[in-house]
């Protein structure tokens, strides 16, 4: 067993701030390939289908998960988690369903999951309006009954990130949102640290250790039923168009919810998600 003094030595060597608790779960991408001990990559048309109208298939490639290390890692210490998606017109998924754009998923489910802590990631992205990186969390069993939690979505605009709440009664357009609007000079096309403490009767979300949104049991009673008392596993992923961005930027063409220079923008190959590392830890 791993004594609680190593882990605490190991966090300070990868330049995560360690927290008071036990670490349940710690990945900071320094080996040369995902560790698939810890992640699942998802695929559409076999282990998952497609929501919210996005213009994505998620395959299993390392041209749209991958890890860098050194300067390609851009300030990630021990190396980073690359998110991309790709322009491929008219690939076919597994159940025949045509894609112009692949890119990646990957979860613990089955590997992690818990019931209360705090779960955070250090992270940057790119801009340009359709792109869709998220970081969540999920449980088990029908949507949205199992209850959402999410940590960070970004929608391509590089001022903001939000975070969320889905369950019974405020699902999809969901009443449990914030936005939070950051500096112009550290947008999030910068390192940010995206986090959520849960715990049996609140959920309180912070960006940079700094308080953004508080969500209370008694607050989410006025919409319907808690649905955060059972196991989770965590998710990131980088959707593509779809009914979030359409509906904030109101775009249809040339795909819904992405504008023509997104679409430059991914064949360029300039349009990324880097996840430095990921960790749970329960007090």
């Amino acid at each position: 067993m791993i004594k609680a003094s190593f882990i605490l030595l190991l966090l300070a060597g990868s330049g995560v701030a360690a927290q008071t608790g036990r670490t349940v779960f710690f990945d900071d991408f320094s080996g040369p390939t995902l560790d698939l001990r810890k992640w699942s990559v998802r695929i559409t048309g076999t282990s998952m289908g497609v929501v919210n109208d996005e213009q994505q298939a998620y395959v299993d490639s390392t041209a749209t998960l991958y890890i860098v290390h050194g300067a390609e890692a851009e300030g990630a210490e021990n190396g980073a988690l690359v998110l991309q998606p790709r322009f491929s017109a008219g690939y076919m998924a597994p159940d025949g369903k045509k894609f112009d754009f692949l890119s990646g998923r990957i979860d613990t489910r089955g590997k992690m999951e818990f019931t209360y802590g705090e779960a955070s990631a250090r992270i940057k992205m790119t801009e340009g309006h359709g792109l869709w990186p998220a970081w969540w969390i999920l449980g088990n069993g029908p949507w949205p009954k199992c209850g959402e939690i999410d940590v960070m979505e970004n929608i391509g605009d590089r001022q903001w990130a939000s975070a969320a709440m889905h369950g019974p009664g405020y699902s999809g357009n969901t009443p449990l949102t914030k936005r939070f609007f950051f500096p112009p000079e550290n947008d999030i096309t910068h390192w940010h640290v995206y986090a959520v403490d849960w715990t049996p009767d609140s959920l309180i979300f912070r960006y940079d250790d700094a308080v953004i949104y508080r969500v209370t049991k008694a607050m989410v009673a006025k919409y319907g039923p808690w649905s955060y008392d059972n196991a989770k596993y965590l998710i990131l992923n980088f959707a593509i168009g779809g009914g979030y961005p359409a509906g904030v930027f109101g775009t249809k063409e040339p795909y819904f919810g992405l504008d023509a220079s997104t679409v430059e923008a991914i064949k360029a190959g300039r349009c990324r998600m880097l996840v430095d590392w990921v960790k749970v830890v329960q007090k």
